[in-house]
């Protein structure tokens, strides 16, 4: 099909969509919504087939680079506004039941051949789809090709008529029996389900966790348990908490916690041992610890909250405890410190120093839209590049992935520091970018921004004081003027054009 067929296929879909969109329903009887809802469901499950067939191809013909970005998550999210979590699901789905490729450029058939196929017929929807991916992803691995292919021919045949639950349910019965019927398990098997997954911090500021232990690692926690989990251990309510010998009777008695909260517990003491060890190594020039943001100000009130380096916010209560037990280091943002923040060219890495520093000013990545953390940041050379000439001085350093810290090249990403000393990602002229936020913003500032020198006089620059709320078209990190010139006529891989619906 060529990219005219191509279009004009989907132009026509569109002055379809427009069409019914337009129709009078309000006189429409029961059986005549419910045949168009019928219709319209079985059209939706087509156009994810058709998706997904793109999507594959478009993988094929180019790269994420290409497209302005560091990964296709990020060329989904960018380009259609949605998020990571549903743009790796769309590209996951793609990859399953999208054509593939050999590397001698033969065509293969998807993964899930079908399934694509009953999706491509309209047969199946998406929450069919995903519960099949799953169960075919947990077949054993003694279970042959042709055993998948009609384990998976079956579910599909179920789910034609039958709802995701049903199919679900059929799954675990199947896998179930064929468990049965195969090997003991073995250490491949199990180390090829083993892992731990955090979910989304809540509201509450508490993070949940799951996942499927080894032996080994169970035994290994069978014994900090035995030990720090309990009756009277690491108990944080008991003012002289027992963190090592033998707990007293009384401290026995006053213990009124559950056996999950000890053992939660017990994980923060031997953790908070671990890392105050100092036998841990170093992270990205850093010896690996526990760094929080905040401000003089929520320390002195206790409100507020504080952001790790990894990007989780702490209550201020449990900040100040854990400081009981930190070395403390004063980040000042317009002058210098007794650290020496200036190397120049001494080297080419930032000092621990430095590291503290841009951890407290940018927080992670600087780059718009990046969710990364300072624990996975690398220091980056913003002003020029090391081996360019560039100095390793705070003031000419930001914190960026490394990603995003290899992406900047003469011919590709670039950056800069404006005159408030934030960095300015700019994109190859040929390729802007979809202005989105600084993700990890930084605590406010107790007194006014030194002006870099050459820079703008004070009355250009925002003035101190004033909210945080930027006016509209200002981002963190992208200055609305100057930028790269927009040619209407070069086609933004990475942003979707406006549409004319006159």
């Amino acid at each position: 099909m060529s990219g005219v067929v191509l279009s004009e296929a989907v132009a026509a879909v569109r002055s379809a969509v427009d069409a019914a969109a337009g129709a009078e329903v309000d006189l429409l009887g029961r059986a005549d919504l419910v045949d168009a809802l019928d219709e319209l469901e079985t059209v939706w499950c087509q156009l994810q087939a058709l998706r997904n067939r793109l999507l594959a191809r478009l993988q094929v013909e180019t790269t994420a680079t290409q497209m302005g970005a560091k990964s296709w998550n990020q060329v989904l999210a960018v380009r259609w506004r949605i998020s990571t979590a549903e743009a790796g699901r769309r590209l996951g789905e793609a990859a399953l039941l999208g054509p593939r490729q050999s590397i001698t450029g033969q065509t293969l058939p998807p993964v899930l051949a079908a399934t694509a196929a009953a999706q491509a017929r309209g047969v199946i929807n998406t929450e069919h789809v995903t519960v099949i991916a799953k169960a075919v992803a947990k077949l054993p691995g003694f279970v042959d090709a042709a055993t998948r292919e009609q384990f998976e021919t079956d579910l599909v045949r179920l789910a034609t008529g039958a709802s995701p639950k049903d199919v679900s349910d059929a799954a675990e019965l199947a896998l179930f029996l064929l468990d049965q019927d195969g090997p003991e398990p073995d250490d491949t098997e199990r180390a090829r389900r083993r892992g731990i997954s955090k979910g989304r911090q809540r509201g509450d500021a508490m993070t949940p966790i799951s996942g499927e232990l080894t032996p080994e690692a169970w035994a290994l926690l069978e014994a900090i348990f035995a030990k720090y989990a309990a009756p009277g251990m690491c108990n944080p309510d008991d003012p002289q908490p027992c963190t090592s010998g033998t707990p007293s009777q009384a401290q026995i008695d006053a213990d009124h916690r559950s056996l999950a909260q000890r053992q939660h517990d017990a994980l923060v003491a031997v953790l908070r041992i671990a890392l105050m060890s100092g036998q841990l190594g170093q992270l990205n020039g850093l010896p690996v610890s526990v760094i929080i943001r905040t401000t003089l100000a929520d320390l002195e009130s206790r409100a507020g909250i504080g952001v790790s380096g990894g990007g989780t916010r702490i209550p201020i209560a449990e900040v100040i405890r854990l400081a009981a037990h930190a070395h403390h280091s004063l980040a000042v943002f317009d002058k210098a410190t007794g650290s020496a923040l200036d190397l120049f060219r001494a080297r080419r890495v930032a000092s621990p120093a430095q590291r503290i520093m841009l951890i407290a000013r940018d927080g992670g990545c600087t780059k718009p839209g990046c969710t990364v953390g300072a624990y996975g940041c690398q220091a980056h050379h913003v002003v020029a590049d090391w081996n360019d000439g560039g100095n390793t001085n705070v003031d000419e350093l930001g914190l960026a992935c490394g990603p995003d810290n290899r992406a900047v090249s003469p011919d590709g990403w670039t950056t800069r520091m404006n005159e408030r000393g934030e960095v300015e990602w700019i994109p190859p002229t040929s390729v802007g970018h979809r202005p989105n936020p600084h993700q990890h913003l930084p605590p406010p500032r107790t007194t006014p921004p030194t002006p870099r020198p050459g820079a703008a006089e004070p009355s250009a620059i925002e003035p101190f004081g004033r909210s945080r709320r930027r006016p509209a078209g200002r981002r963190r990190g992208i200055r609305p003027c100057p930028k790269p010139p927009f040619r209407p006529a070069e086609r933004h891989p990475m942003r979707r054009q406006p549409i004319d619906h006159r």
